[in-house]
């Protein structure tokens, strides 16, 4: 999967057990109980590891999140909105997160800001349907996709830092 640190990220995060999505109105109901529950654990585990660098919040129905996510490169932070929709057909397909400022910025990226996970994460999703969740999406895809991404986009100038 991937490196020791990320091993145990992962090992911190609680697995969910309801295989419903947004259609199912009975089982989304549990099923977002446990995704908030498994965010919660996960910002914690953040917080006291000094690796806080994300918000979401979502609509009333969870359906839709949104947020900002942060990477510090050279001690400078760099501030994005985030958001995605879920999937009517959730958990079985992962939600697409999208940084709209980004958008066109880098070829890991599709159209809308969507960054590009199809390579490594939605295949260690399709096989951990319905233990993964909206916490692990931020752990496997987007965290390790802002520490690829962003240095790059520093380093050819295609992002600068807000006080530049």
């Amino acid at each position: 999967m991937a490196d020791e640190a990320t091993r145990r990220v992962v090992a911190e995060l609680p697995l969910l057990r309801t295989a419903a999505g947004p259609r199912d109105r009975e089982g989304w109901a549990g099923r977002l109980k446990e995704e908030y529950r498994a965010l919660i654990q996960y910002v914690e585990n953040n917080k006291r590891a000094d690796n806080d660098w994300f918000r979401l919040e979502s609509n009333a129905e969870g359906t839709r999140w949104f947020g900002k996510c942060w990477y510090v490169h050279e001690l400078l932070k760099y501030e994005f909105a985030i958001e995605f929709e879920i999937p009517v057909t959730y958990p079985a397909t992962a939600p697409e997160i999208a940084i709209p400022e980004l958008d066109g910025k880098t070829a890991k990226m599709y159209r809308g800001g969507k960054i590009c996970l199809s390579d490594h994460f939605k295949p260690l999703w399709a096989r951990n349907v319905p233990k993964f969740g909206l916490a692990h999406l931020m752990a496997l895809g987007l965290g390790p996709w802002l520490a690829v991404e962003i240095p790059d986009l520093v380093a050819k100038g295609i992002v600068q830092h807000k006080e530049k």
